[in-house]
């Protein structure tokens, strides 16, 4: 019985297409497909006869759910390498794909998180479709928001990025082009077309513009002010405050979020955004590789997965179980320098 590639490449006319194709499991990003399509990225940033490159997923339901997290979980906790392997190279597929030579289309359809987030936002072209929902849901599995989240996140309208980041909040497509993570709207089934456009030599731009509509009101619009005022402080503890003083609906259900997430991946997930503001790309994912190798041997993630994917009670046990008992050293040491260990590009 053949097994099934677990990502596709063809060539399309001018365009270089990629297809996650792992439908079943929401196409979540193994080790193999990292190391599968760096290379294939290159051979085509090096082919005169592609233009451009795509990247879309099979299936409806989701782009990428993210790193295929009970495998990570099951390497980390027997001491396996191939845990810190796999974030290594795929930070690296993650700056490449920032600074691709080639315009790099990402059709955006589906749940969007996690890995899946790494292999798309960072494109020079982000398209979303009716069906998205993205998250960066980490904090809540004991990690922290990776995959360039220390540059994206920061940089996204007002204190919208450290609001994603604390709470992992769920967007529809209105939202996440107010939020820049997306560039424009196109219905999922004129995805299809747009590749056709591509493929018979269409002008990016305008094969975009042709297709696109208007993705409508913004939610996260009309809660801007809120959002800024709540998550503008220089502390989770200020952002607390700041919700609980708030008082109505949204910032008590906000607080409550915030609270039930891994304390020491909140603190960490609030240094990483404010201090991703002032860093180049590739200083993000270096901060980002130090983080990884903190938790990768710290309890919170193996218990976050436990919780919410595995025995799935909902109800992980954190170490510290409390913000107030996450020392400022804590933080500090996550942060420290891996000497020789360093990411390098």
């Amino acid at each position: 019985m053949s097994v099934e590639a677990e990502i596709l490449f063809e060539k399309r006319g001018g365009v270089g297409l990629v297809t996650l194709n792992r439908p079943k499991v929401l196409n979540a990003l193994t080790y193999n497909m990292v190391k599968l399509l760096q290379p294939q990225l290159e051979a085509w940033a090096a082919d005169d006869t592609i233009k451009l490159v795509v990247i879309r997923a099979a299936g409806e339901k989701a782009f990428c759910a993210g790193g295929d997290i009970r495998v990570l979980h099951d390497q980390g906790k027997s001491g396996s390498p191939e845990v810190i392997n796999f974030y290594r190279d795929e930070y690296r597929l993650n700056r490449y794909i920032k600074q691709y030579p080639k315009p790099y289309v990402a059709l955006m359809s589906g749940i969007n998180m996690g890995g899946g987030v790494g292999v798309s936002v960072h494109g020079s072209h982000r398209i979303v479709s009716e069906r998205l929902l993205f998250a960066m849901p980490e904090t809540g599995i004991g990690l922290f928001p990776d995959v360039g989240g220390t540059y994206f996140l920061p940089r996204c309208p007002g204190e919208v990025g450290m609001y994603l980041g604390l709470t992992g909040a769920r967007l529809k497509a209105a939202d996440a082009v107010f939020a820049g993570i997306g560039d424009a709207f196109i219905p999922a089934d004129r995805h299809e077309a747009l590749i056709d456009r591509f493929a018979q030599g269409e002008a990016i731009d305008a094969a975009i513009d042709a297709e696109a509509q208007d993705a409508g009101e913004a939610p996260l619009a009309s809660r801007l002010e809120t959002i800024n005022r709540c998550f503008g402080g220089d502390s989770v503890a200020d952002v607390l405050s700041s919700l609980d003083a708030d008082g109505g609906e949204w910032a008590v259900k906000t607080a409550q979020v915030i609270r039930a997430k891994s304390p020491l991946s909140t603190r960490v997930a609030f240094r990483q955004i404010r201090t991703g503001a002032g860093l180049e790309f590739e200083d993000c994912m270096a901060l980002e590789f130090r983080l990884t190798n903190r938790f990768m041997s710290a309890p919170d993630f193996y218990e976050g997965v436990r919780a919410v994917v595995i025995d799935k009670d909902q109800a992980p046990k954190w170490e510290p179980s409390t913000l107030e008992s996450v020392t400022d050293e804590m933080v500090e040491r996550c942060f420290g320098s891996l000497g020789e260990n360093e990411l390098t590009f």
